[in-house]
């Protein structure tokens, strides 16, 4: 079994940086895809970025592409969403979660948010 420990939330103005802290443990990590995921206030919960430790690719999703990257440490087992030119619709909780390798990050998706391995939640909140 996979768990996750998140780090790097916090309070930040707009247009300031901010990473947040993936750390997976498990035998079996390697096995799994690692994402990011957000909920705002009365919104769903939104893919914002993953990783696939297992074939190395990786995603970013349309709304926060050119400012937020994903990136991993393979020693570390750490993955880390850093955040560049924030904005106050940034705010949310961020999710870690991580889910078996699937073909396509759609498919990712759908099978970590009905059985996937989820981090404890860090909160971000940009103020304009």
């Amino acid at each position: 079994q996979v768990q996750l420990v998140e780090s790097g939330g916090g309070s930040v103005q707009a247009g300031d940086s901010l990473k947040l802290s993936c750390e997976a443990s498990g035998r079996t990590v390697s096995r799994y895809s690692v994402g990011w995921f957000r909920r705002a206030p009365g919104r769903k919960r939104e893919f914002v970025a993953g990783l696939s430790w297992f074939h190395g690719g990786t995603y970013v999703a349309d709304s926060v592409k050119g400012r937020f990257t994903i990136s991993g440490d393979n020693a570390k087992r750490t993955v880390y969403l850093q955040m560049n030119r924030t904005k106050p619709e940034d705010t949310a909780i961020y999710y870690c979660a991580a889910g078996v390798v699937t073909v396509g990050w759609s498919a990712w998706v759908r099978s970590t948010l009905q059985g996937g391995v989820w981090g404890q939640g860090t909160q971000v909140t940009v103020s304009s």
